[in-house]
């Protein structure tokens, strides 16, 4: 597994142990100028054997499309890894096999198609503990009920998992990869995605995000951060939170199906610890 990061210190822990949980033999992982604890946890993690590479990235502009074939081609010639996920801090990647590891053998292409969750924050308790995750609402009824073009409630674009032979490269935000030849197949995985943890971590991301993507080489992707960051530096980013996350909505959305009681087997892994 691949992890490139960024002050997410309050995630990263549990993303590492939940994935080696769930059969990753290794981590590479690349450290994008954290001002917080998250390189103390690398360097834990590296001692208990667990990341077996760490990439210490000073550079700005989030060249994460470079970032990351890096760490997938590491995977491939030096750790000859068969298998790779490309994966963010705030994903978990779960498998009712029990096992990333098995259904990767089990797999008949080499890439493996995923669902996409993505977890409502609660207020009220750790993310460890939130209970729905959201269902994409068609766009008619966006507009209708007046959310952001980027709500929490917009079509999930998935990620994939991938074979390290017939590699070419990643895309930005690791939903494709380009692979020859290419071979599909829908998995299993459900990828748990705890995006936004609260108002102030949702500030903070939004701020992070447009600046690194500011300086960034390339125009091309990260239109959610550029735009969200514009209403940031527009005074508006209040009113964007509450149309992102829908919440004069919520009871309308919870009647109707969109919003879900789901990821249980997260809060179960971590109380069991």
């Amino acid at each position: 597994m691949t992890l490139l990061v960024k002050n997410e210190g309050d995630i990263l822990e549990e993303n590492l142990q939940f994935h080696h949980s769930m059969g990753v033999d290794a981590f590479i992982v690349t450290d994008n100028n954290s001002t917080d604890n998250t390189p103390a946890i690398i360097e834990k993690y590296r001692q208990k054997g667990w990341i077996i590479e760490v990439i210490n990235e000073t550079s700005t502009g989030y060249e994460q499309k470079l970032w990351v074939d890096r760490m997938v081609m590491l995977a491939k010639d030096k750790y000859k890894a068969d298998w790779v996920i490309n994966c963010d801090a705030d994903e978990f990647w779960y498998t009712p096999l029990g096992s990333l590891k098995q259904e990767c053998i089990e797999a008949r292409g080499n890439v493996l198609l995923t669902i996409m969750r993505v977890m409502y924050p609660s207020p009220d308790s750790s993310w460890k503990n939130w209970e729905e995750s959201v269902r994409a609402i068609p766009p008619e009824m966006q507009a209708e009920l007046g959310l952001s073009s980027y709500t929490i409630f917009g079509r999930h674009r998935s990620k994939v998992a991938h074979r390290t032979a017939g590699y070419l490269h990643i895309s930005m935000g690791n939903h494709k990869v380009a692979m020859f030849p290419r071979r599909r197949v829908m998995s299993g995985i459900v990828i748990y995605h705890y995006i936004w943890r609260g108002y102030d971590h949702f500030v903070k991301k939004v701020v992070n995000g447009g600046k690194e993507l500011e300086k960034h080489s390339s125009k091309h992707g990260g239109t959610h951060w550029r735009y969200l960051y514009e209403r940031y530096k527009q005074g508006c980013i209040d009113e964007e939170y509450r149309k992102v996350f829908a919440i004069d909505h919520l009871d309308k959305l919870r009647s109707q199906g969109y919003l879900v009681k789901d990821a249980g087997v997260i809060a179960d892994f971590f109380s069991s610890l």
